[in-house]
């Protein structure tokens, strides 16, 4: 059994036995003696880093300790130092061949900052796609205007896809094979692109302005600048990582709680969870598509907050980033799916009138109240849209208060009311169907209408906008007498008197144009404008001055008699409405 020895490689530890690190060892001394001495060090150091990453890949969980098999794999990738010769004179046809049995050649997305304009990702996909990265920037800014998705995408893809640090990242992102040959090209290059730069200054024009300070003063104001934008980076890194910090815990805590909805008693979900798809998907599901679509763009803004509070943030790493995308996207996918499912759900409504004539006649009161079930609702004063709860006999039922009052006149000459169902589904049949099977009741004792404030229907006829609306049509002269509780019930629309015509509890007599109170309080602000003063007159009786004040307006007539200053009568008349 050989010995093995542990060596560190590209920034990575490895255990190797003693042949296979011999066989290394002379590889990388066959590599150093066939490099030129400019940029020698920094093509081992990224020949090092390719050779770690074929290393860990070859290694994965099962082997622990690297051999000549993967020593010889290695270096059929790399290629032998004295296959490669790169001169300027070798024709084109020759220095490829000599390598395209070597490498890999495929693509790999990276973000491409030596030319950017912000994060290199235009840059990086233009490669990977091998198109102009200027149309892939026309297409960002037409999302971004258009369909405001723009921003989003930039943003994800700027978390998602990490950046070409490495040369030898710089070489699978072009799809360039990484061996010894393109690795020493690409150092080359990048010492070459930097000698020509300072090769090519204009020392006249750097004298020029030397002397009148120029660069000096350019220097200290780029220094102004990138300070100030790097605060204003930290600034809204700061806002960023709390505002999504905050609201991705909310949606974490929301979706846990849709997650384990089976364990929570059951009357907590009848009466406090309410869900967008109104129960159409399990709640568990529902937890999931929450965490995933809303969950994952947050987490993101979050790490994008980071990285602009700190610059040395840790990347997640590729396959945590690419894993998160897939499930963004297939939540989103399962979103839409389900999204148009329910809209064509709603597509159509349907509607079940009831019409019954009230023993009464025009000339009697008519008294108007809403009654509750106990067993259902504690308080008529609770309002509640659609909801699930059962009844007294264990049975899952949907219970709501949306009952709508309309009040109407009718030049009939007896007093009737309509009951209109109604419902939504995605056909006529269905949401007739649906409204036909909503339970609602009402009752006639004496001359009162006793109106439930609510109604219900099976839990298997979902919920699909069902609705309940009364329409009590009265004749000319008709008394009409609500209860208290009629006003929250009472709705303006489709009725033939104002919402506010007056407060309950009073009677009042039915005209074709107006409701008119009968025992009504007098109002403040109505008496003001409506009061006359009349027949003030002043005499003198002996050696008194008498004065005589008579205040008249539609609700009383009051007369106030004074004597010398001093009022000695003050009558007040109601006056009775007809």
């Amino acid at each position: 059994m050989n010995k093995t020895t542990s060596i560190n490689l590209g920034g990575y530890f490895f255990h190797i036995d003693e042949d296979a690190f011999k066989k290394l060892s002379n590889y990388f001394d066959a590599v150093r003696r066939s490099l030129s001495p400019d940029g020698r060090e920094e093509i081992i150091k990224d020949i090092e880093s390719r050779i770690s990453e074929i290393f860990t890949e070859k290694l994965g969980t099962t082997k622990q300790v690297i051999g000549l098999k993967e020593v010889d794999d290695v270096i059929a990738i790399m290629g032998q130092p004295e296959d490669y010769k790169i001169e300027d004179e070798t024709p084109k046809n020759e220095y490829y061949s000599s390598y395209s049995n070597s490498g890999s050649t495929t693509k790999k997305l990276y973000r491409d900052k030596e030319n950017s304009l912000l994060g290199g990702v235009m840059s990086g996909l233009g490669h990977y796609f091998g198109v102009d990265p200027l149309w892939l920037r026309i297409i960002m800014v037409i999302l971004f205007f258009g369909f405001g998705t723009g921003l989003v995408l930039y943003v994800i893809l700027w978390v998602l896809v990490p950046e070409a640090t490495t040369t030898s990242q710089k070489l699978e992102m072009r799809g360039e094979p990484i061996n010894i040959s393109n690795i020493e090209k690409k150092v080359k290059e990048g010492f070459s692109e930097i000698s020509d730069k300072f090769s090519n200054l204009d020392h006249d024009k750097i004298a020029a302005n030397a002397r009148y300070g120029a660069e000096k003063v350019g220097s200290t104001l780029s220094d102004i600048i990138v300070t100030l934008f790097k605060a204003f980076g930290k600034v809204v890194g700061f806002f960023i990582v709390l505002f999504a910090t905050i609201t991705f815990l909310s949606v974490v805590v929301g979706s846990v709680v849709l997650l384990f909805s089976s364990t929570l008693p059951e009357i907590m979900l009848h009466d406090n969870i309410h869900t967008p798809f109104n129960f159409d998907v399990p709640l568990w599901a529902q937890g999931l598509l929450l965490l995933f679509s809303v969950g994952i763009p947050l987490f993101f803004f979050v790490l994008v907050g980071l990285r602009l509070l700190i610059p040395n943030t840790k990347s997640i790493g590729s396959y945590a980033k690419y894993t998160l995308l897939a499930l963004w996207l297939i939540s989103i996918a399962s979103l839409t799916i389900v999204g148009i499912n329910y809209a064509t759900e709603l597509s159509h409504d349907g509607k079940v009138s009831k019409k019954e004539l009230l023993p009464i006649v025009a000339s009697d009161t008519l008294e108007v109240k809403f009654v509750t079930n106990d067993f259902f609702s504690k308080s008529n004063h609770q309002i509640s849209n659609l909801r699930v709860t059962q009844d007294s006999t264990k049975h899952d039922i949907i219970y709501s208060n949306n009952v709508n009052f309309h009040l109407k006149y009718t030049d009939k000459t007896q007093p009737y009311i309509i009951v209109e169902r109604t419902a939504q589904g995605k056909n006529f049949n269905e949401a007739n169907n649906r409204a036909e099977k909503i339970k609602y009741n009402y009752k006639f004792v004496g001359k009162q209408l006793l109106l439930d404030n609510y109604f219900l229907t099976d839990v298997q006829n979902k919920f699909r906008g069902q609705e309940v609306d009364i329409y009590l049509y009265m004749p000319e002269g008709m008394v009409y007498y609500p209860n208290k509780n009629v006003e929250q019930y009472l709705s303006g629309h489709n009725s033939d008197y104002d919402y506010g015509y007056g407060p309950e509890g009073y009677r009042y007599k039915v005209t074709e144009n107006e409701l008119k109170c009968l025992d009504c309080p007098p109002s403040t602000e109505n008496d003001e404008e409506d009061t006359q003063i009349e027949n003030i007159s002043g005499e003198i009786i002996g050696d008194n001055r008498v004065e005589t004040t008579k205040i008249e307006n539609d609700s009383i007539e009051k007369v106030s008699v004074k004597v010398n200053g001093k009022e000695i009568i003050n009558t007040e008349v109601r006056k009775s409405k007809n």
